[in-house]
């Protein structure tokens, strides 16, 4: 799972302190990214953000990168009882409290082991990273999100 996750369990850490201290960073080398925005906006459906940060945490990196307005929910690590994906009681948190429908849903990520849960309920999944992580969990991958989406929305 995640560091918060073993001391969680291990040290019984308060996680509220915790995620506040680490959250605490410089947004500095984030830029905006316009076409970015633009094809987010044209993707059909709601857009949710699911984090292992906090939602206040996901917020700030949005707006750093101008996106803020693109998303319909954010969902932080709080929002599933503090339990992390890639387990899936978190998927199952997140996706209830939103009324997600998985079979109609892809998930874009960065960590191929988080896309194993959302392709086990029947969503699509795309693996975000420089290097390919060839699985039979992830159904497709890009180095460059923005043109991905642009390819997918025409």
């Amino acid at each position: 799972g995640t560091t918060l996750a073993g001391l969680m369990r291990e040290h019984d850490l308060d996680p509220g302190p915790y995620l506040h201290e680490v959250h605490e960073i410089s947004f500095d080398a984030l830029i905006p990214d316009p076409l970015l925005a633009e094809r987010i906006a044209a993707l059909p459906g709601r857009r949710i953000i699911y984090t292992n940060g906090t939602a206040p945490y996901a917020e700030k990196v949005i707006a750093a990168r101008g996106l803020s307005g693109l998303f319909d929910a954010i969902y932080g690590v709080e929002h599933a009882s503090f339990l992390p994906k890639p387990e899936r009681a978190a998927y199952d948190l997140i996706f209830a409290a939103d009324a997600l429908t998985p079979t109609t849903a892809v998930m874009f990520e960065d960590d191929p082991r988080n896309l194993i849960a959302p392709h086990d309920m029947g969503m699509g999944t795309v693996h975000v990273a420089e290097h390919p992580a060839p699985a039979p969990h992830i159904h497709f991958h890009t180095d460059d999100l923005s043109a991905f989406l642009a390819q997918i929305t025409g």
